[in-house]
């Protein structure tokens, strides 16, 4: 099996999810995440619909990456855009933002890389300018998550001691981002620094992310890691198996509650019971600041993830099915929240407002 791999300060071995190809007119290119661990296939998008059809399907997956992977898709419209009509080309972007948007309502990094993506746009008087910059800021925000997660990884190493075991849920690493990771790149740079560390992955249930996707990452880096059930979180932290809990995060309210995938949660009362120390690790794109905890909409996805097992039903063809993607951890659970810009203690929104520098 073969996989693409860029350098990233050194590091030659660094997974690179999702990727601009300036190729004729330009396309995106993206590992297909549903097909892993069994085979290696990269999905090529030449159109806005095609993005948001990988991002809706999981193709691609995880706050930072669909956050880059929509912002590329907004310069796939503009790029196959041929016309000179500003005002048009205006228009049908908007309609691509909207059909982008749509795809997963929870991770605000979705939003915030179609936002940014627009208000660049904003900034040029012909459509050649708009293209031209589009694209150059899709590249940027790429290489941006990339320096995010290098710097979220140094600060989050520091709070790792040497023979820790480490529990993480779903998976936050390279293939939740354009390269590296936030909670997996917190451990990748613990084990770059010369710590040796140990890792618990939970299957992550329904689509089975921490058995597919992070213990594949976890044993390629050579970080020693034993996959769990979700239903062995409790008995693990009972007897004292756990030292830390690091997870990522979908979205980050001012509060400090954070929206991660379904089960963090449940992992983080466990942990607050047995008093071992969760952290999240997120970069600040992951932030919304202007939401109500009542607002933000809650993922349901299809009942097939539950009741089907590689395509096999599992279950009786009567029973209902509530299959919520995300849920909610409130502040009085975290220890800490891991930035590109440092780790932010509690009280949330005191320390939340210090490094977004509202007063």
């Amino acid at each position: 099996m073969f996989f693409c791999y860029m350098s990233i300060e050194g590091n030659d071995n660094a997974l690179l999810t999702i990727t601009w190809d300036d190729a004729g007119l330009g396309s995106v290119r993206l590992i297909d995440q549903t097909k892993l661990p069994e085979t290696l296939e990269y999905i090529v998008c030449k159109n806005h619909y095609e993005v948001a059809n990988a991002i809706k399907n999981l193709s691609i997956r995880g706050a930072p990456a669909i956050g880059v992977a929509a912002a590329m898709g907004l310069a796939l419209y503009a790029v196959n855009y041929n016309s000179n009509n500003k005002e048009e080309l205006f228009s049908g972007l908007w309609t691509a933002y909207d059909i982008l948007l749509k795809t997963r309502p929870t991770a605000i990094n979705l939003k915030w890389g179609l936002d940014k993506i627009m208000a660049e746009s904003a900034k040029y008087d012909t459509v050649h300018e708009i293209k031209e910059n589009i694209i150059k800021m899709v590249k940027e925000m790429s290489d941006d998550d990339i320096k995010a997660n290098k710097n979220m990884g140094r600060f989050g190493s520091d709070l790792i001691n040497n023979g820790d075991v480490i529990m993480t849920h779903c998976n936050a690493g390279a293939l939740a981002t354009v390269s590296y990771g936030t909670a997996l790149g917190v451990l990748r740079s613990a084990k770059e620094s010369g710590k040796k560390i140990s890792v618990f992955a939970t299957e992550t249930r329904p689509v089975m992310q921490g058995s597919r996707l992070t213990a594949f990452e976890l044993i390629y880096d050579k970080i020693d890691v034993s996959l769990v059930p979700d239903t062995a979180v409790g008995y693990l932290m009972m007897n004292k198996m756990i030292d830390k809990v690091v997870v990522g995060a979908d979205r980050i309210l001012k509060s400090g509650h954070v929206f991660n995938k379904i089960g963090t949660y449940q992992v983080a009362l466990l942990a607050n019971s047995h008093n071992v120390p969760f952290y999240v690790a997120a970069p600040l794109s992951t932030f919304d600041l202007e939401s109500d905890l009542d607002s933000i909409v809650i993922e349901e996805r299809s009942a097939d993830e539950v009741v089907k097992i590689a395509g096999k039903r599992i279950a009786p063809k009567e029973v209902r099915v509530f299959n919520p993607a995300f849920d909610i951890t409130p502040p009085n659970l975290i220890t800490g929240i891991i930035t590109e810009k440092g780790i932010l203690n509690p009280p949330f929104e005191k320390s939340i407002f210090e490094v977004f520098e509202i007063k």
